[in-house]
């Protein structure tokens, strides 16, 4: 009766409000016995419930659950009222039942909604892979993967194994018709996988250049009528031929091609147009061409497209064509966004993280080489059409100037003008002031024209030998852009040829920070380091600069020079022999490898390749000297004519040359012929002493008359001999006192000037009056660092081969070396040291890319 609530009969408006159903008082469930006893007995714990009113109509039959359990269920009409408890009877069951909940479970029983008491469920029923169709299936599969493994193979280079994994496909393939042919099951065939087997092995017999092959297999797909769309593939059957050069063909096939697409496909079609007109092209039709160039403008304009027409109206000379066609390619719509879009316009960080990502996406270099291409034709149209659409080079360049200013392209205009001036230096028109003018126009523009131009102009006057110029318009071109690498070495030249080598190498340096890929400053810093004496960090330079030019001959030249200069004969050897496999036909690494192994010792090694020298550059003085001698050596005097005879033609009044000769004759035993020789030296030399003797005793020993008129003569020529030797030591003892009591006058002017002051005029007198030395005159030879010796350490060596052979009391043998015609430069002589330059304009990479090459490329 606790819970029983009576009514109470008032008239308050507001009772009941704070009234509510216990049943929904949570803070008293712990004092509910029904509840606890319910929440003990939850979990099938509680008694089995039993009908109460028997006589019903089911009474106690149990029933099947859905679980599979029998459950008793009570009659509804024994059900008790819900809400009150009955002593030491379970809770009641509800209404609606939850899922999974039963109110009437057996003693003992486990909660088990999901029915995972029963164990794991039965495997399920394999399939039987004997069946017809389950072999078809696994067979496709097969297939598909093989097409698959196929494409991934072409798309890694593997392209030997993706032909052989379409070749396979393409038999399981068949295989598989077989099979379902067998089957009766032909309505069935899969027409997809088998155009996908034979494109792919088509596009694999052409990856792999078997073009017949490939050609076959786009033939079935064509031919079929039962693939659709396969017309297409003769796009590809086209391009086949285009490559076997079978021009008339490929135009066939891209016109069938275009034909059997539809107007919907316009870009396709564009694109078939573009290769029908690049093979009117190769066939020289450019009329054709043009007809295919021009509706592809007219159509969908690119810029690889205005290219070609302008290169077709060039071919035919159509001057006014050409411009139209210039400003048809200008106008093109590249597609792309502006700059502009890539820089922070904002403070929001979320804006400026979003450029951020996007500034080097895929996308924006795809734009950007986009953006450069249409650059580099519109570039190399204007160079190409600026000399025939004018009358002038220069009127044509400033027409295509003019133009690129009214158009999108406005910041070519300064490279134009730039390459203008380029032009006029690739065409050795150094004195050209059109072209130095253009460039000092661009002394005032922004910093990277200015940059560009001044690096030019530093290269130019670098050329010209006037360094003060270069070395003004270097400090300009580092003004405006100090990363400017080109500038730098132009500035570390100019510093190097005033021998100045520490500073040129920080030049050099400071290139190689700001761009570690230019060799230009890798090769000058290593001259810098050898000229220094620092021959291993000079080594170093190379070996790097080695490693990114694998096949330059200079830098192979540099490494042996070097390696020589450290007393490594076997590396040079080693290097040079490198050098020969690039440029085999170089006369002086031939003859420096003759004169390492002569220095080693090895005659034979060094006579094949003093030979070989000789054989491609007969006029080195050098190399015929040590041939002669070597023949001399060798007791073979009627070999080594020939090379002292040619020794005579280079230096006709060089009367040592012809002394040899005529001593040779003599060797030989040919006396007529070797007296012929020296009568006809003494008509050109007739003061020569050797040559009189000479005569006197051929003509003695054959019993000439002329004996008494030749001895008379060397009488006469010995005299004159003597006096001229007598006044030459008598003006050196003369001269030697001069400088004697001129020094001594000097000192005694000097000590005595404190005390009695002379007049400058005095002193000026005395000083004119002493004698001064005569300099010392340096004989022209070759450049010691570009590892040739000197003509008189080779005269040395062939004066000592000379002594040593028998009568060497005669004149020839015993010449001093210096009488040696020091004057003789060899005018193809190799100088290795001399630094390259680093002009590069900016607008052409093969513009003077590479630097001043001339002294420092071996002769070839």
């Amino acid at each position: 009766m606790e819970n029983v609530h009576l009514a109470v009969e008032e008239d308050d408006l507001y009772s009941g409000y704070n009234d509510y159903n216990p049943t929904f008082d949570s803070e008293e469930l712990e004092n509910d016995v029904g509840f606890q006893q319910a929440v003990r007995t939850s979990h099938g714990r509680r008694p089995p419930m039993t009908a109460k009113f028997p006589g019903t109509a089911i009474g106690g039959r149990p029933l099947v659950s859905s679980f599979g359990s029998r459950i008793p269920m009570a009659s509804s009409m024994g059900r008790p009222m819900t809400g009150a408890v009955q002593d030491g009877a379970a809770r009641p069951m509800t209404a609606v039942r939850a899922a999974g909940y039963s109110s009437s479970l057996m003693r003992g029983s486990t909660f088990d909604p999901l029915g995972q008491s029963k164990g794991p469920a039965p495997p399920l029923e394999a399939k039987n892979e004997d069946t017809a169709e389950e072999k078809i299936k696994i067979l496709e599969k097969k297939v598909n993967d093989l097409i698959e493994e196929s494409c991934m193979a072409q798309s890694i280079g593997a392209l030997q194994l993706a032909l052989e994994k379409a070749k396979e496909a393409g038999r399981k393939e068949r295989a598989l018709i077989r099979q379902r042919e067998a089957s009766g099951n032909t309505e069935h065939i899969n027409l997809d996988l088998t155009y996908s087997v034979l494109l792919n092995l088509a596009n694999q017999y052409a990856n792999n250049e078997m073009y017949p092959e490939a050609l076959n297999s786009y033939h079935v797909i064509v031919k079929n009528k039962m693939f659709t769309n396969a017309g297409r593939l003769k796009v590809n059957m086209a391009n086949i031929y285009f490559k076997q050069k079978n021009y008339p063909k490929a135009i066939k096939f891209y016109r069938m091609a275009l034909d059997q697409i539809s107007n919907n496909h316009k870009e396709l079609r564009i694109k078939i147009m573009q290769n029908i007109g690049v093979v009117f092209v190769r066939l020289g039709q450019y009329s054709d061409a043009i007809t295919s160039f021009e509706h592809i403008m007219a159509e969908s304009p690119n810029i690889k497209t205005g290219f070609n027409l302008i290169l077709c109206y060039y071919a035919i000379g159509d001057r006014e064509r050409m411009k139209k066609a210039f400003q048809k390619l200008i106008s093109v719509p590249l597609g792309i966004d502006d700059e502009d879009k890539y820089i922070p316009a904002s403070d929001d960080p979320s804006s400026n993280m979003v450029i951020e990502a996007i500034k080097n996406d895929k996308l924006h270099q795809m734009e950007r080489d986009l953006k450069v291409l249409a650059e580099k034709y519109i570039m190399t149209a204007a160079k190409l059409i600026a000399p025939a659409i004018e009358t002038s080079f220069a009127s044509g360049f400033d027409w295509c100037v003019d133009m690129v200013k009214c158009s999108q392209y406005v910041e070519l205009a300064n490279d134009l003008e730039i390459n203008k001036a380029i032009t006029y230096l690739r065409q050795k028109d150094f004195n050209q002031v059109e072209a130095v003018e253009t460039l000092k126009t661009f002394e005032k523009k922004d910093s990277r024209v200015k940059s560009a131009a001044a690096t030019n102009l530093s290269f130019l006057y670098f050329l010209e030998k006037d360094y003060d110029q270069a070395d003004r318009y270097a400090d300009l071109a580092m003004n405006a852009d100090r990363y400017n690498p080109a500038a730098l070495i132009n500035k570390g030249n100019t510093v190097f040829v005033k021998k100045d080598y520490e500073k040129a190498a920080e030049f050099y340096k400071e290139a190689l920070r700001n761009d570690s890929s230019c060799t230009e400053a890798l090769y000058n810093l290593g001259l810098s380091y050898k000229r220094m004496n620092r021959l291993e960090e000079g080594l170093d330079c190379f070996l790097k600069l080695h490693s990114i030019l694998r096949n330059s001959a200079e830098v192979m030249y540099q490494l042996a020079h070097l390696y020589e200069q450290l007393g490594d004969p076997q590396q040079a050897i080693e290097w040079l022999m490198q050098v020969i496999g690039v440029t085999p036909t170089d006369p002086h690494v031939l003859a420096k490898l003759g004169k390492l192994h002569d220095d080693e010792g090895d005659k034979s090694q060094a006579f094949q390749y003093y030979s070989e020298s000789f054989r491609y550059f007969p006029s080195n003085i050098d190399v015929i000297e040590w041939l002669g001698a070597y023949y001399i050596e060798t007791q073979f005097c009627e070999k080594a004519i020939q090379y002292f005879e040619r020794a005579t033609l280079i230096q006709p009044n060089f009367v040592k040359w012809q002394l040899i000769v005529a001593s040779c004759y003599r060797r030989s035993g040919n006396y007529q012929k070797a007296l012929e020789t020296y009568k006809e030296i003494h008509r050109r030399f007739p003061e020569n002493v050797e040559c009189l003797r000479f005569l006197v005793r051929l003509s003695t020993d054959m019993g000439l008359k002329e004996v008494q008129e030749y001895a008379t003569k060397l009488k006469k020529a010995e005299k004159m001999k003597e006096i001229r030797e007598q006044r030459v030591k008598s003006g050196r003892e003369n001269s030697a006192r001069g400088r004697r009591e001129g020094s001594t006058g000097s000192a005694a002017i000097i000590s005595t000037s404190v005390l009695t002051s002379p007049k400058k005029s005095d002193v000026t007198e005395n000083a004119k009056a002493e004698p001064q030395p005569e300099p010392k005159q340096f004989s022209p030879l070759l450049d010691s660092d570009s590892g040739h010796s000197s003509s008189s350490s080779k005269g040395e060596r062939l004066s000592a081969k000379m002594r040593s052979l028998p009568g060497s009391n005669e004149p020839y043998e015993a010449s001093n070396p210096k009488e040696l015609d020091a004057s003789y430069v060899d005018p193809l002589g190799p100088q290795m040291d001399r630094p390259k330059t680093g002009a590069k304009k900016p607008v052409d990479d093969d513009d003077f890319a590479d630097e001043d090459l001339g002294d420092d490329l071996l002769p070839e």
